[in-house]
């Protein structure tokens, strides 16, 4: 990378830039959008980018550096906005036939946080219909692929976030976590993705079941993370669901060692079935976090598998959706999540109630664990990605998502702080992650860990996709 080459670098290093007069927001915008314009027709990752306004965002940050006055910590940096996000200006089709295509008169949280913080609103990035499934293709707009296997998924929902975050179209990238969202797909394009404590980032109007529903950020490294969350962690009342206590600064600890932090690390939660290449390289970077003066421990944190918790309520979002559209709109709906909305149909008040119990006492169980260890380490997805437009892989014997993706829901559940960290690749050269979870409200110590493995084990990056895909 040349010194020059902007739509290489980070956000730390851009407002470094800025703030000396050796580059602008509008080089760094234009830049962004040059590589938009160069990779996206490979990968679908950006499925509205609003030129204009980017550009007219990107000189007015230009006027404020010149008068040395800047918005915030990402004054002009380039940023991209989930389709699920509430943007002004822009379309949020949610990936769904069943809503229309207009423009947004209203900036969702975090969307307007970003934009008072200066940053430039390049435009939004693909997900599934609603959101629902862990992978990331619609009717709408199609499927997102992985950059480093076009003929793979890039993961969900936020698919369409982490292939950007991947080929840097843009520095800073917002996904949404309500099952592991932001941490799938970070895992299968090697990028890193955080889901902070609920309630530590707001969002409105709400996810479809609010309740698990997570705004993080996908970037290529934990500081431009804390850089991004210094600005959309913050309260607001315009999220019920929304809890202060917030830190003020995000990356305060990210300099610290792993000194005195004693990581469990479980390779399979006592009950998921990991794919050999995936166990491999998890289990070397529980030696590298070791290596980095941690204190790592094998044991399991002894809950069952709550994938019978986690349906009860992701059905039952689904069915509350199914059964607000017309017979047309019916007919327009994914099948998969119709199936999980019919599925539903036949519980009653009581089974939805007992859920709620039941994930009670799996929050109770996660948060004893966490008094006799600092952070829970386990792989970020048990398999590696496989065929893009498909919900499982195929010829698995499994049924839908929520099978394969038995790491990230328990933290949904619980509501603790996750991230998925890039911890190296398979023999076919596909990204591996593994997952860090913390107690609620422990976010800067997952921050701090994520920090220190990735300074000594630099990811790299996708040089470019394959230009030949057709989605």
């Amino acid at each position: 990378m040349s010194e020059t080459d902007l739509g290489m670098m980070d956000a730390g290093q851009l407002v470094a830039l800025f703030k000396a007069g050796k580059a602008s927001p509008v080089e760094a915008t234009e830049a962004a959008l040059e590589r938009i314009e160069r990779f996206n027709d490979s990968v679908n990752a950006y499925v509205y980018v609003d030129h204009e306004g980017a550009r007219h965002a990107a000189h007015a940050s230009a006027r404020r550096w010149g008068q040395g006055n800047p918005a915030g910590p990402v004054d002009g940096v380039p940023v991209s906005l989930k389709d699920l996000t509430e943007v002004a200006g822009m379309p949020a089709r949610e990936g769904s036939l069943t809503v229309a295509d207009s423009l947004c008169e209203k900036d969702a949280p975090p969307a307007r946080m970003l934009r008072e913080a200066g940053a430039v609103l390049l435009g939004k990035t693909n997900s599934p219909e609603f959101g629902w499934k862990a992978v990331t293709d619609n009717r709408v707009y199609g499927a997102t692929a992985n950059p480093w296997d076009t003929r793979l998924t890039p993961g969900g929902s936020s698919g369409g976030a982490a292939t950007a975050a991947a080929l840097n179209m843009g520095v800073l990238h917002q996904g949404g976590d309500s099952g592991g969202s932001i941490r799938i797909p970070a895992a299968f394009t090697g990028v890193f993705g955080f889901k902070p404590t609920f309630g530590w980032t707001p969002q409105w109007p709400p996810a479809k079941e609010p309740t698990l529903s997570h705004i993080g950020p996908l970037t290529r490294n934990v500081r431009d993370a804390a850089r991004m969350l210094n600005v959309i962690g913050r309260y607001d009342f315009s999220d019920p669901y929304a809890v202060r206590g917030q830190p003020d600064d995000w990356g305060v600890d990210l300099d610290a060692d792993l000194r005195g932090l004693r990581i469990a690390y479980s390779p399979d939660l006592g009950y998921a079935r990991v794919a050999p290449q995936v166990a491999e390289r998890v289990r070397e970077a529980a030696e590298n976090l070791e290596a980095l003066g941690a204190e790592v421990v094998e044991i399991d944190p002894g809950f069952a598998s709550p994938i019978d918790i986690f349906r009860r309520l992701w059905f039952t979002a689904s069915l509350e959706l199914w059964s607000q559209c017309d017979e047309k709109q019916r007919q327009q709906l994914d099948p998969g999540l119709v199936a999980n909305a019919r599925h539903a149909e036949g519980w009653s008040a009581v089974d939805l109630f007992r859920a709620q119990a039941d994930r009670a006492r799996l929050t109770l169980e996660l948060e004893r664990f966490n008094q006799s260890y600092h952070l829970l380490m386990t792989p970020t997805v048990p398999i590696e990605p496989f065929a893009i437009n498909h919900e499982v892989p195929p010829g698995s014997d499994m049924r839908d998502w929520e099978e394969w993706a038995s790491f990230s829901y328990p933290f949904n559940l619980s509501q603790q702080p996750a991230a998925s960290v890039p911890c190296g690749f398979t023999a076919d050269g596909m990204p591996v992650g593994f997952q860090l979870a913390g107690g609620k409200y422990d976010d800067i110590r997952v921050l701090r860990a994520c920090h220190a493995y990735m300074e000594a084990h630099p990811p790299r990056f996708p040089a470019m996709p394959d230009p030949t895909w057709q989605g």
